[in-house]
């Protein structure tokens, strides 16, 4: 293996770990605005506030969620 296929292949793994967090934060943040958005509504309050509530869930389970797919390669 050339160093330049390896270098290629460990960004690879690192890109490949990272997307679902970072997209799991994304749509935590999206969720957040929307609920933020409907309860400016007093029509929408309740739904609002769930949707934000579980926006913040999301977005904090995200942030903190450990990383399996490290001990899958490792061999563990």
């Amino acid at each position: 293996m050339t160093p330049i296929s390896h270098s290629i292949r460990h960004v690879a793994d690192i890109v490949e770990r990272a997307f679902p967090l970072i997209a799991i934060v994304i749509v935590g943040l999206i969720m957040m605005a929307v609920g933020l958005g409907m309860t400016a509504s007093i029509v929408l309050l309740p739904e609002g506030i769930v949707v934000a509530l579980l926006g913040v869930a999301i977005l904090v389970g995200g942030v903190f969620a450990p990383d399996f797919r490290s001990r899958q390669h490792d061999g563990h």
